[in-house]
């Protein structure tokens, strides 16, 4: 079955720098998007970023764009996502997901199947 597993997280002063990672198993990695999102306690799921396939094409959230870059590695299986400059508002569960088959660049949960069990960033003033 398909398997998704972030790490990386942890608690970091503002402006520093995070790299989440995201295993993937048991799917054919490399023919799939892949997409980060995150949720801050009790408000919903909201879009980070996303790759295609290649990882030729991306996009990102307007909170993160110019501080986040999102990356991948097909030989290993595995998505990044590289956070700089963080804010106290970045903090969050930030989740990996895979695209839906035939969906790529999704910016809306319902666009990817399988989720990993998320990471926790903790951002501090």
């Amino acid at each position: 079955q398909v398997q998704l597993v972030e790490s990386g997280g942890g608690l970091v002063q503002a402006g520093g720098s995070l790299r989440l990672s995201c295993a993937a198993s048991g799917v054919t990695f490399s023919r799939y998007g892949m997409g980060w999102f995150r949720q801050a306690p009790g408000k919903e799921r909201k879009f980070v970023a996303a790759i295609n396939w290649s990882g030729g094409s991306t996009a990102y959230g307007d909170s993160v764009k110019g501080r986040f870059t999102i990356s991948r590695d097909n030989a290993k299986n595995t998505v990044y996502l590289q956070m700089n400059s963080l804010k106290p508002e970045d903090t969050a569960v930030y989740y990996c997901a895979k695209s839906r088959p035939g969906r790529a660049l999704g910016v809306i949960a319902y666009e990817y199947d399988y989720w990993g069990q998320g990471t926790q960033v903790t951002v501090s003033s």
